[in-house]
């Protein structure tokens, strides 16, 4: 609406308005260009401040050429063999389920399993059966029949058992984890310690059963210990066999309960060894009398935290081998998820731990791995040694090789081979042995995971998993262990199981090696080897049985040299390997093509030596030792 001023000299127009609520689109219009321009502002700031402060760019790096390490020569093509083997458990008679006492609670020593053992407990030349037993848990009160008790099964000479437990006084229940075979008191009759979740025990062979004597002879144990592969070797060459005991875990059932442990995604799942403190493994001394002596902390074997003072062993892999070339056996332990332990023998009662500095303690990147199952060899036949050790899944198994006797060990399963075709397995037995006779020693191996359900929450993992046989192609491949697939070995062969324990003899007297492999919570597995069924590979072998005299009446520890025109092949007699296992005691040499034999060398565990010129092929031979003055 218009106004008009009376005073027409001041007339100014005036104009009267309404205010009008500003439009929202306005706003935002508005804000948004003062947002960019004070985006900009500090874009330009900040540009600003790099200019005035940037430095001068590097100059461009030098290239150096790359030296790449010498590769081995390989032939065009590697022809693998064919060793083909028969599952004969049923056939042979053995019936026996091992017994865990799993009931959901998902209690660690449920997944472990038992060892097994070929053995000549009645001395008439040919290899018996022997199979550890777990138990049900005191607090499991579901009925049962007949409570699992250890298996022992006597050959007939032909590989057909017949079970004798009752007979020879080994019907007896306890939560059984490794066994060790050897004659103790030298009367001609191996004995039994077997280790446990709590006390262990010993048998002594009377020749008509076996007797408890654990609590005379002084082996025990704590009861609270958790006692896994175990060992008879002559550590200070006195003649008679001293104990070694690997013990895993402090472990009971309330603090594994109180971890609630789970799989991803799932339910309970069994425990990491990480958060069970350590146990020291020991050893006793034979003392002649059939008593043992606890030398264990005054040897030096007693590895323990600088920091706490407490156990840092997990052990559950035993092996010994003299890896220094002094006439001593040294001792290796592997450890669960903390580093492995090497035991120098010093010569006077006492273990040097040297693990770390000789390069067997870690894998190559520094870590520590989850170590179960150890072998040791000559596997190259020269004086280099091999240490196998097997590792959980994803993280391959070891092979630390030692060029000569300088306790220099570097783990050369990836460079040669064994390292890329192991990975994925979750290997606990394993040892070495010449599967087909062609004067190498190959590997075996037994695989299974911990958890039923792990396929469920890792898709590469399998619960149940094939053994495997790695055929030693020789040095001079790169590839030095191949696998063998199914068709070389057959589908008995590669049938998935919970693989455990694992043993090999000769078991039909065919000069073949047979395996034996244990499961959990299910029955073991009887592979008969084929090798020689057909007789087309032609290769010729030797079978050594020694009987020592003035050394252990087992000749445990002595070292065997065939020699074959200019190659020597080279074994020790050596029981203890793989896992919570044992094998058979004579020493299988395959000849390959050879059909003689120019000599036999052996130096017995106490240092004297022994020749046997020319012995003859194909058969097993039994050697006493000569009473020989020492050099």
């Amino acid at each position: 609406m218009k106004t008009e001023n009376k005073d027409s000299s001041d007339t100014v127009p005036q104009v009267e308005t309404e205010e009008v609520p500003a439009d929202d689109s306005v706003i935002g219009t508005a804000l948004m260009w003062s947002a960019a321009v004070a985006l900009l502002l500090v874009i330009v700031g900040a540009f600003s401040l790099w200019w005035f402060n940037r430095t001068e760019p590097p100059p461009p790096p030098q290239q150096t050429p790359l030296t790449l390490p010498k590769v081995r020569q390989t032939p065009t093509t590697v022809t693998r063999p064919n060793i083909l083997f028969t599952d004969i458990t049923e056939e042979a008679g053995i019936r026996f389920v091992h017994e865990n006492g799993a009931t959901g609670e998902k209690l660690l020593p449920e997944t472990m399993g038992g060892g097994c053992a070929f053995l000549d407990f009645d001395d008439d030349g040919d290899q018996d059966l022997l199979l550890v037993n777990s138990n049900r848990w005191p607090w499991d009160k579901r009925p049962q029949e007949t409570p699992p008790t250890l298996a022992l099964y006597q050959n007939d000479g032909t590989g057909k058992f017949a079970d004798v437990t009752k007979q020879w006084g080994l019907d007896v229940s306890f939560y059984g984890m490794g066994v060790a075979v050897g004659d103790y008191d030298n009367d001609g009759r191996v004995d039994l310690f077997f280790t446990a979740v709590g006390p262990n025990r010993l048998f002594h062979n009377t020749g008509e059963r076996f007797v408890d004597v654990t609590e005379v002879a002084g082996l025990v144990g704590g009861a609270n210990e958790w006692g896994t592969s175990c060992g008879w070797f002559d550590y200070d060459n006195d003649g008679r066999l001293d104990l070694f005991v690997c013990n895993y875990v402090r472990w009971n059932r309330e603090f594994d309960l109180a971890q609630n442990f789970q799989l991803t995604g799932g339910g309970r799942a069994y425990g990491r060894p990480q958060v069970f403190e350590g146990s020291h493994p020991h050893l006793y001394h034979n003392d002649g009398d059939g008593k043992f002596s606890d030398v264990s902390k005054q040897a030096g074997i007693q590895v323990e935290y600088e920091a706490t003072g407490t156990a840092l062993a997990k052990s559950l892999g035993l092996s010994f081998a003299d890896v220094d070339g002094d006439g001593l056996l040294d001792v290796v332990v592997t450890n669960d998820t903390v580093r492995n332990f090497l035991f120098r023998n010093q010569g006077d009662g006492s273990f040097d731990e040297v693990g770390v500095p000789s390069g067997i303690a870690f894998d190559n990147n520094g870590k520590a791995r989850g170590a179960m199952g150890a072998d040791a060899a000559h596997f190259r036949n020269n004086n280099s040694v091999g240490i196998a050790v097997g590792n959980f899944s994803n993280e391959m198994t070891a092979l630390y090789v030692a060029r000569d006797t300088n306790l220099q060990f570097r783990d050369e399963a990836v460079s040669n081979g064994l390292g890329p075709v192991t990975r994925l397995e979750l290997t606990f037995g394993l040892f070495f042995f010449d599967a087909d006779l062609d004067g190498r020693l190959d590997l075996f191996a037994a695989n299974g995971h911990l958890e039923e359900d792990i396929n469920k929450v890792q898709a590469s993992q399998h619960y149940e998993q094939p053994p495997q046989l790695l055929w030693n192609s020789g040095p001079e491949h790169p590839d030095e262990f191949l696998p063998l697939p199914v068709d070389n070995t057959g589908e008995d062969f590669a049938r998935p199981m919970v693989g455990r324990g694992t043993s090999f003899a000769d078991i039909d007297g065919d000069g073949d090696l047979d395996i034996l492999i244990t499961a959990v919570g299910r029955e073991p597995r009887l592979l008969r080897n084929d090798l020689l069924s057909t007789k087309k590979p032609g290769h010729h072998w030797l079978r050594l049985k020694l009987i020592g005299k003035q050394c252990n009446r087992d000749a445990i520890g002595s070292m065997v040299e065939v020699q074959l025109g200019k190659r020597t092949l080279k074994q020790q007699v050596m029981p203890t390997r793989s896992y919570l296992s044992q094998t058979e005691l004579p020493v299988t040499f395959g000849l390959g093509q050879a059909e003689k034999v120019d000599h036999v060398r052996i130096r017995w565990a106490d240092g004297t030596t022994q020749e046997i010129p020319s012995p003859e092929v194909d058969r097993l031979i039994r050697i006493e030792q000569q009473p020989i003055t020492k050099p």
